[in-house]
């Protein structure tokens, strides 16, 4: 689950929102500034910090929009700009052949195989899911907003967004070595 942490000040955003959208901007400002001084302090290089960079402009930008103008009817759409967001960013990154998801599977990875085909391709097919999800989500977003839903029908849309590509990107990489390993069983070594 280390993959949510890059996530965490989108999280904060949505639940401090409630108490002025200009709070929950500046709280994912700070949670996502934390975030990539902790991995640099840690040694983690730039580019693998793609998420967290992205999430850094997006925050300082909302932050200054949001507090400039807080009476502002954006605030109704900030659901559906924070998914579409990150949507641009997922589609960026695969677009540069750099999927978001590298950064953070090296995390949990051996090295020896951060350059193996499988490895990219596992990567590439997980950054597609969460890059659909945000799509959607951002879409169904857009909709509850423009039709006044309110936060009963814009919630359970956001944690779906976030779930469901979460769930496929935990039992993906398990699936794939799973049919590795039954297309190419191990050999068994006998003793003499």
């Amino acid at each position: 689950m280390n993959y949510l942490r890059g996530f965490i000040p989108w999280i904060a955003f949505a639940a401090v929102s409630p108490f002025g959208w200009q709070w929950g901007a500046l709280a994912g400002l700070l949670l996502g500034l934390r975030l990539v001084v902790k991995y640099r302090r840690a040694g983690e290089a730039a580019d693998s910090l793609i998420l967290e960079h992205s999430t850094l402009l997006y925050f300082a930008v909302l932050t200054a929009v949001a507090f400039a103008r807080t009476d502002s009817g954006l605030h109704h759409y900030t659901g559906a700009l924070s998914l579409g967001w990150l949507a641009v960013t997922a589609w960026a990154t695969l677009a540069v052949r750099r999927p978001f998801t590298l950064g953070i599977a090296r995390r949990q990875t051996p090295p020896e195989i951060w350059h193996t085909p499988v490895f990219l391709r596992v990567n590439v097919v997980i950054t597609r899911a969460w890059a659909a999800a945000f799509t959607v989500t951002a879409g169904i977003l857009t909709a509850v907003a423009a039709a006044g839903l309110g936060a009963a029908v814009s919630v359970p849309v956001q944690v779906a967004g976030f779930v469901l590509p979460a769930v496929f990107t935990a039992r993906y990489p398990a699936r794939v070595q799973a049919r590795a390993t039954a297309a190419n069983p191990p050999v068994p070594v006998t003793g003499s």
